[in-house]
């Protein structure tokens, strides 16, 4: 076993994955927000580091092999648990999460299943274009709910007329809520966009690796 910096990367990937939930149960938000986003972000962009280092550098290991799609499957579905939790559990949110939640554990048990034939579902390009629009996504809705409870924070102390007022430009927006207000929307819709491209993806790539997987799991065979 070979400990390269491809594998140190793609280690210290894996172990930030449950630190994105351990930032909201230790700081309040937006703070938590801000701290997952950068966590989730710096975690993503190891993502494509190792694996670049590893090729570049003739550094590829059976090890790092093995961690890197753990790595990102637990970045993925622990943040999107997180995401899921925060939020009022809106079905624009929660069916896409749930569609790549239960190709992560499908996928993941036909490969466990299949043993030592599981080389047929090696990782197609299009499963790594799910993954880099699952990270995309991820990000913008953790900035969402930055744009979302600093917006929460300037309208403490406001009346619901005031507020109205300044979002309509009827008065002057002294608080910066028409920007924040904006930032939050249109995060909420490019990463709720995002998402359900991923899940499509998903999809997708989930019945191509059971079609895959199907004459090994034939009893006819």
């Amino acid at each position: 076993m070979r400990w390269t910096l491809p594998n140190t990367l793609t280690a210290l990937r894996l172990l930030a994955a449950p630190g994105v939930a351990v930032m909201f149960l230790y700081f309040s938000r937006p703070l938590a927000d801000w701290f997952a986003l950068l966590l989730f972000i710096s975690a993503a962009v190891t993502d494509w580091f190792d694996g670049y280092i590893a090729r570049a550098w003739s550094l590829e290991s059976k090890l790092g092999a093995m961690l890197d799609p753990i790595a990102d499957k637990a970045m993925v579905v622990i943040a999107l648990m997180v995401i899921v939790g925060y939020s009022s559990m809106s079905p624009w949110l929660v069916l896409p999460a749930t569609f790549i939640l239960f190709r992560e554990v499908f996928v993941s048990g036909l490969r466990e299943y299949l043993g030592d034939t599981a080389g047929t579902l090696k990782v197609t390009k299009l499963a790594k274009w799910k993954t880099t629009f699952q990270m995309v996504a991820i990000a913008v809705l953790f900035a969402q709910g930055v744009f979302e409870h600093y917006l929460a924070v300037s309208v403490e102390g406001l009346s619901p007329e005031q507020v109205s007022a300044i979002l309509s430009r009827e008065a002057a927006d002294a608080h910066g809520l028409i920007w924040k207000e904006q930032g939050m929307l249109w995060t909420g819709y490019l990463g709720l966009t995002l998402l359900w491209m991923a899940a499509a993806l998903t999809l997708i790539t989930g019945w191509d690796y059971f079609v895959k997987a199907w004459p090994h799991l034939r009893d006819d065979r």
